[in-house]
């Protein structure tokens, strides 16, 4: 097996920001480590790491880890084995871990000539699945043009957490009156007092379906408890659920979690994440960060595992170099996809 890989810079159309990078001002330009692993029949997977400071990963950790790798313990016939080899080189590196669990994985179904749902047992329900798209903090004035450019989307994401929220919630409402909405508050509110009192005022928008991550990860979980309580809109984890390790606690302080390959460590732990979520009787959302069409149709493989998906990290970017699954005014779809087999995405 060969390894190779290149870090690449995926350019925004808007600058991005969420509550967590506030004090940074925002970023136009997002880095990401695309890997390919090819065998000795030349078949070829693809993988995406998108590394994230949350969990203190930039593009050198990224490379770091896959030079550390040897690529001869690697298989598309043994992605189990070959997964146990990389998780015992470091803890931590989920987005680097998940790349080369991406790779393996559309390996050994090209192999297989299925495409990945297919391989791992699932469908695709065409027609089905809609993404959200998201609007990062900015200022009323750019909230309302980035809404007006999303208008072919039938579901809005706003981010939320930051000083001008309620002009910024007013601005999306001035443009799309009752679009269902979602918002994300990044871990925004420190309180549990605060994040009820904030989620009780979004309340009083009906076209609200949920609220996502109200308080930081590190919180007790009684705060937790204390705000599911009594919050008149579902909450859902997101940097409270890395993997599957974290369902205790998320079936008792939240109504849904979402998943996110990047933090998982790539499809198998993401499958898993969802799986043991869905069985325990909570809602189920897959989301991304910034990312190119290769990662995004990755996580759209598991879409029949989901209640609700956020895919759109490569909407949001002007230099895609891959494509793979389409997302018409949020419709995914795999229906035109150039290739037929494993994550059926190929280079632009």
């Amino acid at each position: 097996m060969k390894l190779t890989f290149r870090p690449f810079d995926l350019q925004l159309t808007h600058k991005w920001m969420v509550a967590s990078s506030l004090a940074e001002g925002g970023k136009k330009v997002y880095p990401a480590v695309f890997v390919e692993l090819r065998d000795t029949d030349d078949v070829m997977g693809l993988g995406e790491a998108a590394p994230s400071n949350r969990y203190l990963e930039t593009t050198q950790t990224c490379m770091e880890f896959f030079q550390r790798l040897d690529a001869a313990k690697l298989s598309f016939d043994d992605v189990a084995a070959s997964m146990a080899y990389v998780e015992s080189l470091a803890p931590g590196n989920f987005s680097p871990k998940g790349a080369i669990n991406i790779a393996l994985l559309d390996g050994a179904a090209k192999k297989a000539r299925q495409p990945l749902h297919a391989f791992l047992g699932l469908g695709f329900s065409e027609g089905k699945h809609v993404t959200s798209f998201t609007i990062g903090i900015d200022s009323p004035e750019m909230i309302r043009q980035k809404v007006r450019e999303a208008e072919r989307f039938p579901i809005l994401k706003l981010k939320i957490g930051g000083p001008n929220d309620a002009e910024n919630l007013a601005a999306v409402r001035e443009v799309a009156p009752t679009k269902t909405l979602r918002v994300d508050a990044n871990e925004g509110w420190k309180t549990k007092e605060e994040a009820l009192r904030r989620i009780e005022w979004l309340a009083s928008d009906p076209h609200i379906e949920f609220v996502e991550q109200p308080m930081p990860s590190v919180n007790s979980a009684a705060d937790f408890q204390w705000v599911k309580e009594r919050s008149p809109l579902p909450i859902v984890a997101d940097e409270s659920y890395l993997d599957a390790s974290c369902l205790s606690m998320c079936v008792d302080c939240f109504h849904g979690v979402n998943v996110k390959l990047c933090k998982t460590g790539g499809i198998t732990r993401g499958f898993e994440a969802l799986s043991v979520a869905r069985q325990a009787g909570l809602k189920t959302m897959l989301g991304c960060m910034i990312e190119s069409s290769l990662l995004t149709s990755a996580g759209a493989h598991l879409a029949n595992l989901t209640d609700w998906l956020d895919l759109d990290g490569n909407l949001l970017i002007t230099n895609d170099p891959f494509a793979g699954v389409a997302s018409e005014k949020g419709l995914m779809s795999f229906a035109n996809a150039a290739e037929p087999f494993g994550l059926r995405v190929r280079p632009c």
